[in-house]
């Protein structure tokens, strides 16, 4: 139980950072394109209590997958709603590998300022967990990146695949997501989901703490 609650404590703010950012960047990119949509129902904040999603915040900490309420877009306000929601659908997953690449860059920062600080029980305190959040950071940024740009709807992945695909095969295309929820749920329970992108998780998180 405690071990549950250290881990909550370390995972929970980065996490909760994390879906905030990714779907506020929804909401910015769509209002700079002309849709108020998220702005008129108060989505276009960084209040993470605007954003979270129950079921995806728990299912994060059990099947290491997890979201929040995807920002409402409506993409008859784009002047070019094919390529706009390319952009859209970009910005989320963008935000998250910059979140990584930063917060990688504060944990080398910081590994070098504590290096050079003596040492003492209150600086240890502040500086592991904190260490800590960074590090976790980078992972769950990185999960939201990769596997939000999977071709699978209603993930971004697949609303980019979308914009590029000629406009009856995007129709077709648009049918599976009925069944989307059904789809990751059943990828990520066989463990079919961890084999196609853990892999490149892992490699990316090394690449930025190495």
């Amino acid at each position: 139980m405690n071990q549950f609650i250290s881990e909550l404590i370390i995972l929970a703010p980065p996490l909760l950072m994390a879906l905030t950012f990714h779907e506020f960047a929804h909401g910015y990119v769509a209002y700079r394109l002309g849709d108020p949509t998220a702005k008129n129902l108060g989505r276009l904040t960084l209040n993470p209590l605007k954003h979270l999603d129950p079921i995806g915040t728990i299912a994060f900490f059990f099947i290491k997958f997890g979201w929040a309420k995807p920002v409402p877009v409506n993409p008859g306000y784009f002047k070019d709603p094919k390529r706009d929601m390319i952009w859209v659908a970009l910005a989320g997953p963008a935000t998250n590998l910059v979140l990584a690449i930063a917060s990688a860059a504060m944990a080398k920062g910081l590994w070098l300022v504590a290096s050079q600080l003596p040492y003492s029980t209150t600086a240890e305190a502040i500086l592991v967990p904190l260490n800590g959040m960074l590090i976790a950071s980078v992972w769950i940024n990185l999960v939201l990146c990769i596997f939000n740009f999977l071709p699978i709807p209603p993930l971004d992945g697949s609303r980019i695949l979308m914009g590029l695909l000629p406009n009856r095969f995007a129709a077709s295309y648009r049918q599976v997501e009925k069944f989307g929820f059904v789809i990751i749920l059943a990828l990520a329970f066989t463990g079919v989901l961890s084999k196609v992108i853990m892999p490149v998780i892992s490699f990316a998180n090394r690449l930025l703490l190495s």
